[in-house]
């Protein structure tokens, strides 16, 4: 969902600070492992490397990958759910808390449209590298075994567009931070609580066009 944004910003920092590589291996725990939602089945046998890891939560929000990069970040996904708290403190979210690193629905974790866009646009401006992920559109991993085709249909379909994550549970519905640019212009439009995945995306879209044309 959505709150991989500050997932992969925490990625992102380790991998600009020096602290992690994107060629480093990364083992899958049983957590890991057992995690629902959307995920690439990952197996407690196999490792895949940052980069891997990196493709599988921004094209199909995987995540089983998301829990790993915790655990493997912070020893814990608690420990890291802590600093990603700590980092919206920061970045002046006053309306998030998060309860887990991936997004399924949980009671009292909540964000808003502005703290989405806030911690979207803090990942974009500092670690542009990730939008290499972002607006992949189709690709494989295991040697081609698993097709990973993009969540976000903008990738595809709006001109511009960088990334940058979808989210939907049942409780949130469809999410979707998207940015673009065109030109030196670079925007984020975020919607929430769409009723149907077409709707959140032409709204943003709608948004977008709104911001490029005014």
């Amino acid at each position: 969902s959505v709150t991989k944004v500050m997932s992969l910003l925490l990625i992102m920092e380790a991998i600009d600070s020096g602290k992690l590589s994107y060629s480093d291996k990364i083992p899958c725990t049983e957590t890991a492992a057992a995690m629902g939602g959307s995920q690439i089945w990952l197996d407690v046998r196999e490792e895949l490397t940052v980069d891997e890891m990196l493709k599988a939560i921004c094209v199909v929000s995987a995540n089983d990958c998301t829990v790993a990069m915790a655990e493997y970040l912070c020893g814990s996904e608690e420990a890291f759910v802590a600093k990603m708290n700590e980092t919206a403190k920061e970045l002046g979210m006053n309306d998030t808390t998060f309860k887990n690193c991936h997004g399924i629905d949980e009671d009292g974790h909540v964000t808003s449209a502005y703290d989405i866009a806030l911690m979207s646009r803090e990942l974009l401006l500092k670690h542009p590298d990730i939008t290499k992920y972002t607006t992949i559109w189709m690709d494989t991993l295991r040697d081609g075994k698993s097709e990973l085709v993009n969540t976000n249909k903008l990738i595809r379909n709006y001109k511009g567009a960088t990334g940058l994550k979808t989210g939907s549970t049942s409780v949130a519905l469809y999410n979707l931070s998207a940015s673009a640019t065109r030109g030196d212009l670079s925007l984020i439009a975020v919607i929430m609580k769409a009723p149907t995945t077409k709707i959140r995306f032409s709204e943003a879209e709608q948004l977008l066009n709104y911001g490029f044309n005014n």
